[in-house]
């Protein structure tokens, strides 16, 4: 075909080109491919030819043709399977039918050999010899597949065979209009070819594709069955020969009354079981003989011997033809995950006396099956040999030849063979539960559980249960403590042995569940275990058994446990020491994978190349773990997760398989992942499915879990990397990407509910015991925040290190990758080669070195590469990812270079049609153009070109479904529902990053609950799916969707919205208020130009002067002179503050001419449309924080707290006091006063945050937020008013209650407690970064306690962040600056009885003061010294906590980092802090061993009391 097409190009640009030689090479192309070919210039060669799709009605959509260019006719039918297109097309069951795939994507993994037969003579890969189907419809065809087994394309395939294919068809719109009309016909049409349409039900389908003379397969084994062939799929002959049996296949008519036989078996068939007389004639005479023989039936089988016994058959409104339906056992209530493909049923209230029911639909309640009550008769409506499905059922082949071999003149129903089900479990009997968080948030270990707990909640109080909360996540949803979601008691405490057991003697549960808070829950539930506190107390662990919980954790139990039931796992041993890793690895061979037991997100893993770099991870590991596992490295082999849920009485079911884009060697939560996999074939699929129930059953697992495998790219070798016998990152996702809520219904599980019994949350009449259908694909793109860290590398690996992530939904691969990439940044404008944030490739770029070693830009670099020339397969050489992958990526630059030559004029509107439905932007498109974003959009609306609006339904739309999770897509041809709401739009978060957290999802979902709570209808768009604001039953509709102008409009626009609120979900949504608001968008609160003049720097100091408001002095820059002058004048340090940035991004502090040069540089670029100002810092000043909300300009509302530490960190990294402890009167009177005029000036509706700085008395204003700030949960929670209630009332003009609130003249100041917050760091993921603390935020998560007084608040907020008191030594580092102060520190730190370590000047000032110490040397000079160095000490473990307090002025720069560093990674407590410091010596001293678990609520119930 190249050859064809450079030909073809040759003679045009000659100008030879006569058009019968123009059509003569473009039938030729054709016929070799359906896809468009492209010059190198861009434009279009070969176009796919168009054909109509027409239904009886009239209907008629366009579609392009990728098979067979003949016009069919036939009955269009759908199939919900996600894999398994070979095996469906050569059914004879879809005989005379046009088959539609719900599943969007179709022909990625390419036809394998479909002549090839096995040693039995069967079809190896296929189900019969032929295509059966009339013709194809599909979403999106994959023009270039992927598969280690495949010899050709789909394409090649249907043409060969002569079979008519579109794609570009809306699936869906097609699934609900045969789902909603029963039988529809229709026919595919191409011009110049007109065909009628066709009933193929009238005639009898089985005749057509029954064998006509007998066909006897694994002739000489002992057992001899008749096989009556009405449309025998290959699969099910295999499965009685390699029982051992004869198997003879004749015809269906075939007189069977006079054969002898030891079984006789009833094919599956096409058409109607009706029209099959001759065939339940036959059947008919055998069973009035009454002969001893088994007989087993399956899908028309089960008909024909339905129909035989005298029980009627009628047409189902719609056919069962997936691969995920759920059938029960009425023998021992067993259920199965079947696959079915049939359009008529066996109405049971027809069967004679002696027949009954043996199988019915869980969904329906159909017949799925009968059998006699005394002889050995059965039939299966479904497909238990399932090519393409599951395989759950394939043990009813072994009951029937087990009824063959037992019953030879011992004639015995199937009930008296059948195995029993496993006994339903006793109900769990509880009252009260005890629920574990995980505490703050980190990398690894984040949002997702704030998610999952309160889904677990919500599930316990369904059931009626009390349920009790340990959290000290203040900034989560789930420990708000009203509302009917909401746990009855929350106790913020560390999630420690020691704090769980004295809430555990308070509260008297009877019941704990581990598995909703992440690694910190689980590991301290095993550890409450192994004490004897669970028995002690009578508390039963609900769901999986900790027995369980260990096996899974323990990675040499795992590995035992997998050897039991022969299944796969890498070579490995499980180390507890440095030495035995290195003698592992030395038997396995380099490289080598570490992992650590009890560990989450990877935390101390990596591969290991040699002993050295082992060495090194194997001692960072073992510093976090006492185990580690040494595992043969499986670089570059594929890896698949898959969800599975199991009850207590067995029924398992596997709820989303997902596939990583990176090969393994990248974590997981590091790694692009795609739902469901896009290049595993039904065989594949099925197994890993198949294995995976396996293992969970014989684990005893009961709820949900992940199962991780390596799966080999040219083979079907695999191996499972890991089971996580808990809720999981992947977990959220997973529900998020299906609508199946896996939290919520592991939690009802957890307390004796079994999956059949529960209702499906988005259909509202099917069950929970189903695997979703998608009809869609999901692409989740991790957010990292790496360039916040110095030293920090961009590699990424097999430890996680990104801080959340996005999930984007679409139904072609393109649209929904390039709609991820935006989600993670506003910056990246979608699968574009320019970095993030308007960075440059480096001057000595490495473009193999960028591809070949995974980085958080890689993908970047990807599109860079096939724009500089690079081919898909020399970046698959150098990647390892998939080609599939590579070459719809290859697909995207295609289409822009494309677009490129085109002008607004000149661009055809199917050219813009097919870029948006490839995820191109609006900006995209207008840049292709020449155009601007806004003139781009405009050009789409003229050529009438808008996203269509689509329901998650996790069935793909084969049953009705009410659910309000939505999300845009190009890919349709219609919308699913109406717009009638006119419902108040709510902007959500985006992504956590730094900065940027849980606590903007708690405002978001405060704000929605207050609207719904008024009666107000929500409209939600988020794309976050760790966060409960993206819980689809929090709002009345939910789009899963970008947070850009353009999609925030079509969405406004779409749904007619009254108005928005955009203050409540952080900065993302912020920067939006200018663009909307100049678009039309009513927005609600706060005028925008108002949060204009704040964001802009310039503006706000600007305003601040002329009201008269006290700031530091201040300038705005628009060259680097005026800022060298600026310093010169006010002197150093100066604090450079770029405009409209969230967690002081480019925010710095400079100490000199050279700094101020870098840092502004690096402003510039962050800040690069407004203006960058430039302020004197002042040193030795308190932070405070005004959280407020305001109505038309005056307060309504407000808390004041203080930092702990000095101003110069960032306020997200500062330690939060509620009330203030420091602050004089005088002070907070000049903060509220100050508070109060800027609410008036800036005219103020609804929430803000001021933040001041306070030395003495003087307070001076650092800035304001028009918006709500990561502190109001903290605040709103400390005091018991929630601030964003009453803002969301304030926004729409609903009337509060003024004198209840705590107004600027009534504050709600705590009595007798006092709240804490404190920030979380994940300094152990970011190997190589510096831990202090900057102007720039660095926390990943916070956490909050209480006391009666600040130390107890405080010492109880640092051990939730994970912080261990110190049993021995510290070892102290100061700079000169500090040592006065520091001397009553240290000499609390020596009474206490500390062993005191210092560093050589430290040592010598605390010794001189009578402070024994002991000097430690530097890192970089212990060579040279004769003491040990501090880093020696602390790798030694001889060190339980690090104080290290740098200046700018530290002399040993490079020596007090490696001693920081080496604090971390060998997990040693670090303070970096003075204030911080001091405070902590000082709760030593006064509250430790005095904490107890009284919590927020004991205090505030006690105050109300007072």
């Amino acid at each position: 075909m190249s050859h064809l097409v450079r030909v073809a190009n040759v003679l045009r640009d000659r100008g030879l080109l006569q058009q019968r030689l123009v059509h003569a090479l473009k039938h030729d192309l054709r016929k070799l491919s359906t896809s468009v070919v492209r010059r190198k210039d861009g434009t279009i060669v070969n176009k796919p030819r168009t054909a109509s799709l027409i239904l009886e009605d009239g209907t008629k959509v366009k579609g392009y043709s990728f098979g067979n260019e003949r016009s069919m006719a036939g009955e269009v039918v759908f199939n919900t399977g996600l894999v398994g297109y070979p095996e469906a097309l050569t059914d004879p069951s879809y005989r005379g039918q046009i088959l539609t795939l719900t599943y969007p994507i179709v022909g990625n993994y390419g036809v394998p050999d479909t002549a090839l037969r096995d040693e039995m003579g069967l079809m190896q890969y296929v189900e019969s010899d032929r295509i059966h189907v009339a013709g194809l419809l599909v979403q999106d065809y994959s023009h270039h597949h992927s598969h280690w087994n495949s010899v050709k394309s789909l394409s090649q395939w249907l043409k060969d065979e002569g079979v008519p294919a579109l794609y570009g068809i809306d699936t869906r719109m097609l699934t609900k209009l045969i789902r909603d009309r029963g039988t529809v016909l229709g026919k595919i049409e191409f011009e110049g070819d007109p065909v009628e349409f066709v009933d193929p039900n009238l005639r009898n389908l089985m005749a057509e594709v029954s064998t006509q003379e007998v066909q006897i397969f694994g002739k000489g084994n002992p057992v001899k069955i008749i096989a009556v062939d009405c449309g025998i799929k290959h699969n099910m002959i295999r499965n009685l020969v390699k029982r051992g049996a004869e198997v003879h296949v004749v015809p269906w008519n075939h007189d069977i009354k006079n054969e002898s036989y030891d079984g006789l078996f009833v094919s599956n068939g096409p058409g109607d079981p009706a029209l099959a007389t001759e065939a339940v004639d036959n059947l008919k005479q055998i069973l009035q003989e009454e002969r001893p023989e088994p007989i087993f039936g399956i899908c028309m089988g089960n008909q024909l011997t339905s129909l035989a016994a005298g029980a009627k058959s009628y047409k189902l409104p719609l056919g069962n033809r997936g691969h995920n339906q759920p059938v029960l056992n009425l023998l021992n209530d067993q259920a199965f995950i079947t696959s079915q493909n049939h359009g008529y049923a066996i109405d049971n209230e027809t069967l004679p006396p002696g027949w009954k029911p043996m199988f019915i639909n869980a969904n329906d309640l159909t017949n799925e099956g009968i059998m006699h009550e005394s002889r050995p008769i059965f039939t299966a409506q479904f497909h238990p040999e399932a090519r393409g499905g599951p395989t759950d059922t394939e043990f009813l082949f072994d009951i029937f030849m087990d009824m063959i071999r037992k019953g030879k003149g011992n004639s015995r129903s199937v009930s008296s063979v059948i195995p029993p089900g496993k006994p339903r479990p006793a109900p769990v009997n509880v009252n009260k539960v005890l629920v574990l968080g995980s505490g703050g948030l980190s990398i690894g270990q984040a949002g997702e559980f704030d998610y999952s707990g309160s889904q677990a909640i919500k599930a316990l109080k369904e059931e009626n249960l009390q349920t009790v909360l340990m959290n000290p996540n203040i900034a989560s949803v789930q420990t708000n403590a009203h509302g009917e979601k909401q746990a009855d008691h929350v106790y913020f405490l560390p999630v420690t042995p020691e704090f769980v057991t004295d809430v555990i003697k308070r509260e008297k549960p009877d019941g704990i569940l581990l598995s909703m808070g992440g690694q910190t829950a689980l590991n301290c539930g095993v550890e409450l275990y192994k004490q004897g506190i669970l028995q002690q107390y009578g508390v039963k662990v609900l769901g999986t058994p900790i027995e369980s919980i260990m096996a899974t954790e323990d990675r040499q139990i795992f590995s035992d446990k997998l050897t039991e039931i022969n299944e796969k796992i890498a070579p490995s041993f499980a180390v507890e020491s440095v030495k035995e890793a290195l003698e592992a690895a030395a038997e396995i061979g380099y490289p080598v994978m570490v992992r650590s037991a009890y560990a989450l997100g990877g935390l101390g893993s990596g591969i290991a190349a040699d002993r050295q770099k082992l060495k090194d991870i194997a001692t960072k590991a073992l510093a976090m773990s006492n185990q580690i596992l040494i595992e043969k490295s499986l670089l570059g082999w594929k890896e698949v997760e898959y969800e599975v849920v199991r009850d207590g009485a067995d029924n398992c079911v596997t709820v989303c398989n997902m596939e990583n884009f990176d090969p393994l060697g990248v974590h997981t939560g590091d790694s692009i992942v795609v739902a469901p996999s896009q290049t595993l074939s039904n065989y594949e699929y099925h197994m890993l499915r198949e294995t995976a129930i396996k293992v969970v059953r014989h684990l005893g697992i009961v709820g949900e879990c992940n199962i991780q495998y390596a799966l080999h790219p040219q083979s079907l070798e695999y191996c499972i990397i890991e089971v996580n016998a808990r809720l999981s990152r992947s977990s959220a996702l997973a529900s998020k990407a299906t609508g199946y809520p896996l939290a919520f219904i592991a939690a009802k599980l957890a307390v004796g509910k079994q999956l059949p019994e529960i209702k499906n949350a988005t259909t509202q009449s099917t069950t929970a015991c189903f695997e979703p259908s998608l009809d869609y694909i999901v692409t989740k793109i991790p957010r990292w925040d790496l360039d916040r860290f110095q030293h920090t590398s961009k590699q990424i690996g097999s430890s996680m290190k990104s801080v959340g992530e996005v999930m984007a939904i679409g139904r072609t691969f393109e649209e929904s990758l390039q709609k991820a990439l935006r989600m993670i940044h506003p910056s990246i404008e979608g699968f574009v080669s320019q970095l993030p944030m308007g960075k440059s490739y480096a001057p000595n770029h490495n473009m193999n070195e960028d591809l070949r070693i995974p980085s958080s830009t890689r993908i970047h670099s990807i599109c860079k590469a096939l724009y500089d020339g690079y081919t898909v397969d020399q970046i698959h050489d150098l990647t390892a990812i998939d080609r599939w992958f590579l070459h719809k990526l290859d697909s995207i630059v295609n289409m822009e270079n494309n677009l490129r030559t085109f002008t607004r004029q000149t661009v055809p509107t199917e050219s813009l049609e097919l870029a948006k439905k490839a995820g191109f932007s609006d900006k995209q498109i207008g840049k292709a153009l020449s155009l601007t974003e806004s003139d781009s959009r405009q050009l789409r609306l003229e050529r009438s070109i808008k996203p269509w609006v689509k329901q998650i339904d996790t069935m793909a739309a084969e049953y009705p479904a009410k659910t309000n999770y939505l999300y845009s897509t190009y890919n349709g041809m219609e919308h699913d529902l109406t717009f009638n709401d006119h419902g108040t739009m709510v902007l959500g978060c985006g992504p956590y990053h730094i900065g940027s957290s849980v606590e903007f999802d708690w405002c978001a979902v405060s704000a929605i609950r207050t609207l719904r709570q008024l009666g107000h209808k929500t409209v939600v768009v988020n794309h976050n799916p760790e966060t409960v604001s993206t819980d689809f039953d929090e709002c009345d509709r939910l789009y899963f969707e970008e947070l850009s102008l353009e999609r925030v409009l079509d969405i406004y626009e779409q749904e007619k919205c009254h108005g928005a609120i955009i203050s409540v979900g952080g900065q993302i949504p912020n920067n939006l208020a200018m663009p909307m608001y100049n678009n039309g968008v009513n927005i609600l609160g706060t005028s925008p130009l108002m949060i204009d003049n704040a964001e802009d720097r310039s503006t706000y100091s600007a305003i601040l002067d002329q009201i008269g408001i006290e700031q530091a002095p201040w300038r705005s820059l628009s060259s680097l002179d005026e800022a060298l002058e600026f310093a010169a004048s006010v002197g150093y340090p100066c604090l450079l503050r770029p405009s409209y940035v969230l967690s002081g991004s480019a925010m710095n502090v400079a100490y000199g001419p050279e700094e101020l040069t870098k840092f502004l540089e690096e402003a510039s670029r962050v800040s690069m449309e407004h203006p960058v100002v430039i302020t004197k810092f002042i040193e030795g000043a308190r932070e405070i924080e005004m959280d407020a909300v305001a109505r038309d300009g005056v307060v309504v509302a407000h808390a004041v707290s203080e930092h702990v530490e000095n101003a110069g960190v960032h306020s997200g990294d500062a330690t939060l006091i509620l009330p203030t402890q420091t602050i004089s009167q005088e002070a907070l009177n000049k903060v509220r006063e100050a508070t109060r005029g800027i609410a008036k000036k800036f005219c103020i509706t609804g929430p803000f945050n001021t933040q001041f700085l306070a030395k003495g008395d003087n307070v001076m204003v650092i800035e304001t937020n028009l918006r709500a700030s990561r502190s109001f949960p903290f605040v709103s929670k400390t005091i018991g008013t929630d601030l964003i209630d009453v803002a969301t009332k304030v926004m729409i003009d609903h009337p509060i209650d003024v004198p209840s609130l705590p107004t600027l003249e009534t504050p709600h100041i705590p009595q007798g407690y006092v709240g804490i917050k404190a920030p979380m760091f994940s300094w152990p993921r970011l190997r190589d970064a510096d831990p202090v603390l900057r102007c720039e935020m660095a926390s990943t998560g916070e956490v909050a306690c209480f006391g009666p007084n600040v130390h107890s608040a405080f010492l109880k907020a640092l051990l939730s962040t994970g912080f261990k008191v110190p049993k021995r030594s510290v070892l102290i580092g100061i700079q000169h600056s500090f040592q006065p102060k520091f001397l009553p520190t240290a000499f609390k730190l020596k009474s206490l009885g500390y062993k005191l370590y210092a560093t050589e000047a430290t040592a010598a000032y605390l010794n001189a003061h009578k402070m024994d110490s002991s000097p430690v040397a530097w890192p970089m000079q212990e060579d040279q010294s004769s003491i040990v160095s501090a880093t020696k000490l602390i790798q030694d473990r001889k060190i339980d906590l690090v104080i290290n307090l740098p200046t700018n002025n530290t002399k040993y720069v490079k020596d007090n980092y490696l001693i920081r560093r080496a604090a971390v990674d060998s997990g040693v407590p670090l303070i970096t802090n003075f204030e911080v410091t001091k405070m902590f010596a000082e709760a030593l001293e006064q509250m430790y061993g005095k904490l107890d678990a009284t919590s927020l609520f004991h205090y505030q119930k006690h105050a109300k009391k007072v």
